[in-house]
């Protein structure tokens, strides 16, 4: 990997972070206003509603214009989330600094993806490529919320007053700056040849190649897998008995074992592909699903945690990797999108479904059904990974040292070959 998709990956790190640090800010000093939970939860969905609805135009967004602007645009758009947080602490501002911020993680997320799936070679390096990005969001997830509720707590006589939330905004806005720093200086690519029948195209029409219609389902079952962790594991270990630190260490070592597999991802992709790494860790989640709700106690959950950690961890990188070899070149910014609107959308209806559910047939049965629907979706995973790719782009060792902006555009004519 060279060092300017390193200082990319950097520079969306820091986006990333002004999301994830505003994240816990903004619900805190609401609550310190004396705002309702329901205020609150209301204040939280805005995050990932922006990316909901800007996924798609984002992605189109980028297509047309490469790298650059929609990251610069990601930049700005963080920036004025946090700088607003400083200049007006109130919970109205709050709402528009949930919107802008959520708005430009979204939008630095789709750039880097579509830009870094085009610098890659070889189906090898692409796995690898992905393996690397996904680290960012994962550290931010950690930094973001720590660094924020640091300066909340001790960067003035008084913890949580005004001025300590200021500057927590400042510091958050301080970092994209740093962002803009990092990528400042990228180089675009040669823009991807546009198709020759010059017909209008919807990013519904992605939906027509049945693999990235099963690579969206695999991808949706995994994810709505670990809103399910999230979610049920804080019930079952009240159900437990668990104590609110013993429920907070399971699922942080859930997140930490899904941090260390994605740092080992780069080297386990050099000999797996894509397909067999997510369907193996389909399987492993059934399992860990089945046992999961059978578990005394904190120890056992924890090991359970960290199984599904290594399972679910695994999956983000490959399906990204995969979708850039079956989708057109000229079309991953939508695709990309496409994904983050699923993706993103499921996460802001799920929790209800999961809810209805565990009332219904109680927090076990949760598990247990997911479990079922994902044990019977790694038979897709199967299927895809046996399906010849579209071959929308020449991804192997022959073509390493040919610049992958020359091989796009048509399908070629050669043998189909497994992912």
């Amino acid at each position: 990997m060279n060092r300017e998709l390193i200082r990319l990956i950097i520079g969306q790190f820091f986006v990333h972070t002004c999301m994830t640090g505003t994240r816990l800010a903004a619900p805190l000093l609401a609550l310190r206003d004396g705002h309702t939970p329901g205020a609150v939860g209301f204040l939280l969905s805005l995050f990932a509603l922006t990316q909901v609805f800007l996924a798609l135009p984002a992605g189109r967004y980028a297509d047309r214009h490469g790298f650059m602007k929609p990251m610069l645009a990601a930049i700005a758009l963080a920036f004025a989330g946090t700088a607003i947080g400083v200049a007006f602490p109130r919970f109205e501002v709050l709402c528009v600094a949930a919107l802008l911020t959520g708005a430009g993680c979204g939008i630095s997320i789709i750039a880097l993806q579509r830009h870094a799936g085009r610098v890659a070679h070889e189906a090898s390096e692409l796995r690898q490529i992905f393996s690397w990005l996904s680290l960012g969001p994962a550290i931010a997830n950690f930094l973001g919320p720590m660094v924020t509720g640091l300066i909340i707590d001790h960067s003035t006589g008084q913890a949580g007053n005004n001025l300590s939330y200021r500057i927590a905004f400042a510091v958050l806005a301080l970092f994209s700056v740093v962002a803009w720093w990092c990528v400042r200086s990228a180089q675009e690519m040669e823009p991807a040849p546009a198709k020759s029948d010059g017909q209008p195209h919807h990013a519904w029409d992605l939906l027509r190649e049945q693999s990235f219609r099963r690579l969206l389902i695999v991808n949706w079952l995994v994810a709505s897998c670990w809103d399910v962790h999230t979610f049920v594991v804080p019930l079952l270990g009240h159900d437990r008995g668990l104590s609110a630190s013993e429920i907070g260490a399971v699922l942080g070592v859930f997140a930490l074992a899904a941090f260390v597999i994605r740092v080992l991802l780069p080297a386990i992709s050099r000999h797996l592909r894509e397909m067999t790494v997510v369907m193996a860790a389909m399987v492993l989640t059934a399992a860990i699903f089945a046992i999961y709700p059978l578990m005394p106690n904190a120890w056992a959950m924890a090991f359970c945690s960290a199984l599904l950690g290594i399972g679910l961890g695994s999956v983000q990188p490959m399906a990204m990797s995969m979708l850039h070899q079956i989708t057109p070149e000229e079309r991953h910014g939508e695709a990309v999108g496409l994904r983050l609107m699923l993706i993103n959308g499921s996460s802001v209806c799920m929790p209800l479904m999961f809810g209805a559910a565990g009332a219904a047939i109680g927090v076990g049965g949760v598990f247990w059904v997911m479990g079922g629907l994902v044990g019977a979706g790694s038979r897709m995973a199967w299927v895809l990974g046996k399906t010849p790719l579209p071959n929308f782009r020449v991804l192997d060792s022959s073509h390493s040292a040919e610049p992958a902006s020359h091989a796009l555009g048509e399908k070629q004519a050669q043998p189909p070959r497994e992912p």
